[in-house]
């Protein structure tokens, strides 16, 4: 029993040694990530095709629309697309509605273009669609439940011609918070934005998410757009920056900017939660960069070790407790320092008094979360049973 401690012990150890390290690296790198800011004078050149892709959305695309139009960028330099993906509800009626008043809103109806069975993976199909229509030289992508602020491609437009960049990601956060399940949400994915900005930082973990991204029309068709990543109904994101980030690994770029970012509502329930996170773990092993696979490893098994200790009690006592305590105590510390940095750079700090709830959901989850994301084969998203 003396031997198992203390090979338990070791173990414990080096997976709470590789999480401090990876939190350090979090932190030290979003802090010397440069804030943009529109330079003064700046004067916009860019024509910018928006590309939403939407399925049953009535009840967000209308907000959605609206504050792409409220945006401060000159309106003649850009373009709405919505592409609605076989949708059962009104929203191709809404934004028919918005084409009437205005001539930079167009609707593209997958429908016309792709079977409801010809393929997995709709989002990419929409998107590929969307860009062949496309005028402008940068594709902007956002989802059809986000709202965005009136800087925000003023200041994309901005990074994208003074860094002269290839691909660019920045921040989408949740809000409109109503339970604890929500405020965890808001946390956590607070977090991944910061783990987003200090890996495209350190160019050592890119990663993304497709409410918020940016690239050049010609590089998507240099890279030869999705292709090789289009098995997955999810990966229109990450897997499309490492492609990029294969040709280009110093044109990709993080807009570190409050107001760049998008706004959504978290999951309302457990189960829809669950199919999101699922969705997003079930590309992990697609991605090109194995670095970002070994570091989401040595999380989520710090993670489950820290639920091991606990079933260790009863055959380990004292020592198991010890583990246990230790492990807690070292990841609420880190992950304190980590999220209380993003909540005052988002300007977010109310959530903070969440964190102690968030802590242990969030130990829970990347557990759980990363089992079933190994061993569920489909999942439900947008009414739909996809892989």
């Amino acid at each position: 029993m003396t031997t198992l401690l203390i090979i338990y012990s070791l173990f414990s150890f080096i997976l709470a040694l590789a999480y401090v390290v990876i939190m350090w690296r979090y932190v030290r790198n979003w802090q010397v990530l440069e804030t943009w800011e529109v330079p003064k004078g700046f004067v916009p050149n860019t024509h910018i095709s928006v590309l939403i892709p939407a399925r049953n959305e009535a009840e967000n695309i209308g907000a959605c629309i609206e504050s792409i139009l409220q945006q401060s960028y000159p309106c003649d330099l850009y373009e709405i697309i919505v592409l609605d993906d076989h949708s059962e509800d009104e929203t191709p009626d809404w934004v028919r509605l918005f084409q009437v008043q205005c001539t930079n809103v167009h609707l593209l109806q997958l429908a016309d273009f792709v079977e409801a069975g010809e393929t997995q993976s709709f989002k990419k199909k929409a998107i590929e669609i969307g860009i062949k229509h496309a005028t402008g030289e940068l594709i902007v992508t956002t989802d059809g439940d986000c709202v965005v602020q009136s800087n925000w491609l003023s200041l994309i437009a901005s990074f994208y011609e003074t860094k002269d960049l290839k691909f660019i990601a920045a921040p989408v956060n949740f809000y409109k918070e109503k339970n604890i399940l929500e405020y965890f949400q808001s946390l956590d994915f607070m977090g991944m934005m910061g783990i987003a900005g200090a890996g495209i930082q350190g160019q050592f973990m890119r990663m993304c998410n497709g409410a918020n991204l940016a690239y050049r029309k010609s590089v998507f068709k240099e890279v030869n757009g999705f292709e090789g990543i289009n098995e997955l109904a999810s990966g229109d994101d990450m897997l499309l920056m490492q492609k990029v980030a294969e040709h280009y690994p110093d044109g990709i770029g993080y807009l570190k900017n409050q107001a760049a970012t998008t706004f959504t509502e978290a999951k309302p329930t457990l189960k829809s939660f669950l199919n999101q996170r699922i969705r997003w773990s079930t590309k992990s092993s697609s991605y090109r960069e194995r670095l970002v696979t070994v570091l989401l490893a040595l999380v989520f098994f710090f993670c489950c070790n820290i639920l091991l200790s606990v079933l260790l009690l009863p055959f380990l006592g004292w020592g198991a407790l010890a583990i246990l305590l230790f492990s807690l105590w070292l990841k609420a510390a880190m992950d304190y320092w980590f999220l209380n940095t993003m909540s005052q750079f988002f300007q977010r700090e109310a959530l903070m008094q969440h964190f102690v709830p968030s802590f242990f959901m969030h130990t829970l989850y990347i557990a759980v979360v990363g089992f079933l994301a190994n061993i569920k084969t489909t999942y439900e998203w947008k009414g739909r049973r996809v892989k």
